[in-house]
């Protein structure tokens, strides 16, 4: 055993000092080995000779090309600079040809979205968009910039000028940075919710009590109905909306949820009317084609005809929401805008609050205080459901579009004072029936018939002898002409999703008594170049 071991030690101290080439020999032994025992004692001997060469010539021609030691640099190893703030570019190691040309870095792919956000751009070329730009950047003023474009789009109330003139009413002295400035409840202050109520019950007529305890707040009546779509139904799913309808529920539905949307058509002949034989219909065609549908949806008033429901309809509705085991979403933003003098709001919670057998749980309604308090800007909508699963979600899902702390204080300032509401609510009702009787007669001194509107901002017109042709690009031609050579900013049917061509919302609250006649020729003017 002895004798073994001591040539070992000594081969083994033998390699230690043999430097590269024993090292690269550690390699080519059992390569001679295996290709000896496969090819023969020639190959076994050539190959690993050459081999051996070939490694050797390459080492010592990179040893050639590393850069000779500076002798400055060496003599000063032992005492480092302190002045130098960064350390020695290692010019030893140059970047890779290979990665220059293949990967420079302004030649990489196109920077791609996701296909979410590239629906929402395309989804910008509608009138609807396109109009509201145009608005922006040519808006009208009657002093300021009088042949700008008249805004008869957007739903929003900017006329109603009791609010700047009673600005003691709206605004309590009481309010300071300190009090507003602080985090506050997402989905709403109780506070709030206790005015909201409270003024709610007052546009409603008294007629229902809402509890404060059922309201959750988001920025908008938008994120509401988002909010409501991601709560009651999943990915894939749909709901069913008679139309025409709100040209925003294709954003405020579908953008983020990926909820569907399949429309019932409501026709001119039946004065629009929701038919319960065609709503039947597409519901049970859906789930022929493998659709669920989670729920409907409705407007009272309706947008954009400014039809009322009647407590018959409200009846059946429900009871076909019940008999198919689907939601239904009441959109009552314009609750507090019923002009039609005798006209009747029914809210779907006093259905629900005087029937013992209608399934509470199911319901959920959407009302918003920018419409009918004229503060479009400060955005505040309120979800109020019977179910308590969905007003648990909506609560925490308010983290993404809450209602800011001093709009808040705001409204609780403005809406706690009951002479406030009371005199509001009958003022705004007084001045939207004058505007619109105005511009319905307005519009008949032109030919053009509207819809019966009971409330809400709308004037449905029927402008079908107007257009070229019976079908969509007809009615395009005419919205045009309308924002280009009358300037006026109104949405054509086919936003709506109306199927019958020719008919246009014109959001006649955006008027004042004065606007009536400037509108009126603006649309004279392109009823003109229609017949000529």
């Amino acid at each position: 055993m002895t004798r073994t071991e001591e040539p070992n030690r000594s081969s083994k101290s033998d390699s230690e000092n043999s430097g590269g080439g024993t090292t690269a020999m550690r390699v080519i032994v059992p390569l001679q080995g295996v290709v000896q025992g496969r090819g023969g004692l020639f190959l076994g001997s050539v190959i690993p000779c050459a081999f051996f060469y070939f490694l050797q010539f390459y080492l010592k021609r990179n040893r050639k090309n590393e850069p000779e030691p500076n002798p400055d640099s060496d003599s000063n190893s032992g005492s480092p600079d302190p002045t130098r703030s960064h350390p020695t570019e290692l010019t030893s190691l140059p970047r890779s040809l290979s990665r220059i040309l293949l990967s420079p870095r302004l030649s990489g792919g196109a920077v791609s979205v996701s296909g979410r956000a590239g629906y929402v751009i395309k989804g910008g070329d509608s009138p609807y968009y396109v109009g509201q730009k145009r608005v922006e950047e040519d808006p009208f003023d009657e002093s300021g910039n009088p042949d700008g474009v008249i805004e008869l789009g957007s739903a929003q109330n900017i006329k109603m000028d009791w609010v700047s003139d009673n600005p003691r009413e709206v605004i309590s002295d009481g309010l300071c940075l300190s009090g507003i400035a602080s985090y506050e409840p997402c989905h709403g202050l109780m506070e709030l919710k206790m005015a909201v109520a409270g003024f709610m019950s007052e546009a409603t007529k008294n007629s229902v009590s809402f509890d404060p305890s059922q309201l959750v707040f988001t920025s908008g009546a938008a994120s509401a109905i988002e909010i409501l779509s991601f709560c009651l139904a999943d990915s894939g799913n749909a709901f069913l909306v008679p139309t025409p309808c709100s040209p925003g529920y294709d954003k405020d539905v579908k953008w983020r949820t990926g909820v569907d949307l399949i429309h019932v058509p409501c026709r001119s002949a039946d004065n629009f009317n929701i038919s319960m034989l065609v709503l039947d219909r597409a519901f049970y065609q859906a789930k022929k084609r493998g659709v669920r549908i989670r729920g409907l949806i409705i407007s009272n008033p309706w947008n954009p005809t400014g039809t009322l429901l009647s407590r018959e309809n409200l009846y059946a509705l429900l009871d076909f929401a019940r008999e198919r085991n689907i939601h239904i979403i009441s959109n009552e933003v314009f609750a507090g805008s019923v002009h039609e003098e005798g006209g009747e709001f029914v809210s779907m919670a006093e259905i629900v609050d005087t029937e013992e057998n209608v399934d509470r749980e199911r319901v959920h309604i959407i009302y918003d205080l920018s419409k009918d308090l004229s503060f479009p800007g400060l955005r505040t909508a309120a979800i109020y459901s019977f179910n308590e699963s969905v007003l648990s979600a909506s609560r925490k899902l308010t983290t993404l579009s809450p209602v800011s702390s001093p709009t808040q204080h705001l409204l609780i300032s403005a809406i706690s004072s009951p002479k406030f509401v009371q005199r509001f609510v009958k003022t705004n009702r007084e001045r939207l029936l004058r505007v619109y009787t105005e511009l319905v007669k307005g519009l008949k001194e032109l030919g053009i018939e509207c819809t019966r509107s009971s409330g809400g901002f709308f004037c449905w017109a029927d402008m079908r002898g107007l257009i070229s042709s019976y079908s969509e690009k007809g009615e395009i031609e005419l919205w045009n002409k309308l924002l280009n050579i009358g300037k006026i900013n109104v949405i054509p049917g086919s936003c709506c999703h109306c199927i019958e061509p020719g008919w246009f919302r014109l959001c006649f609250s955006n008027l004042s008594e004065r606007d009536v006649p400037v509108v009126m020729n603006r649309i004279r003017k392109v009823c003109e170049t229609c017949k000529s």
